[in-house]
């Protein structure tokens, strides 16, 4: 049964006296939190990245067409048999050709901790081959080998498959994050 409608409108004045009008009506959206960082690891990464600020000769002592091969203990050597038969999915990818050294490490640092926080376990690293560096040597490939031996989040890494650039390229193996 309707009431009048001044009856009704008195009712809702009523029912809504004291009620603030909102300062905007807009419904923020959605977003997922951020997985915090620990304070410890990127303490350790700046850490390693001061000790990186230097590098000699013996860093960059890797000829062009030498391949690059590592293994932290315990970690099986059939890895590299699957990742060159291409059973291992190359889940991201950083190219550093053009980086100046300085530029290349800390581009490798952010790659790395992305994909370890985004639980990725193979990337490839295209260094290049040093083919077009003042000295024609690989700067960059010596480097980076130096650099993913420091990582504590690097596994194993060794050169790529030809037609993911051969020398000039590493497949990494990442520790995962629990």
């Amino acid at each position: 049964m309707a009431g009048t409608p001044d009856k009704d409108h008195a009712l809702f004045e009523k029912a809504v006296d004291g009620v603030r009008k909102l300062a905007q009506d807009r419904v923020a959206p959605f977003r997922r939190p951020v997985k915090p960082a620990p304070r410890h690891s990127a303490r350790e990464q700046d850490r390693v990245a001061a000790e990186m600020l230097t590098f000699t000769s013996e860093d960059i002592d890797v000829g062009t067409g030498e391949e690059l091969l590592y293994f932290r203990d315990g970690v099986s050597k059939n890895w590299l048999r699957h990742v060159r038969r291409g059973r291992f999915a190359i889940e991201r990818e950083l190219d550093l050709h053009g980086l100046t050294v300085d530029q290349a490490r800390s581009a490798l640092g952010i790659f790395l901790r992305e994909a370890v926080r985004d639980q990725r376990r193979c990337v490839r690293i295209i260094h290049g081959k040093g083919l077009r560096s003042m000295a024609r040597l690989p700067v960059l490939k010596g480097c980076v080998n130096s650099w993913l031996r420091q990582r504590s989040e690097v596994l194993a890494f060794c050169s790529a498959r030809p037609e993911d650039g051969g020398t000039g390229a590493v497949y990494v193996l990442l520790r995962r994050v629990r």
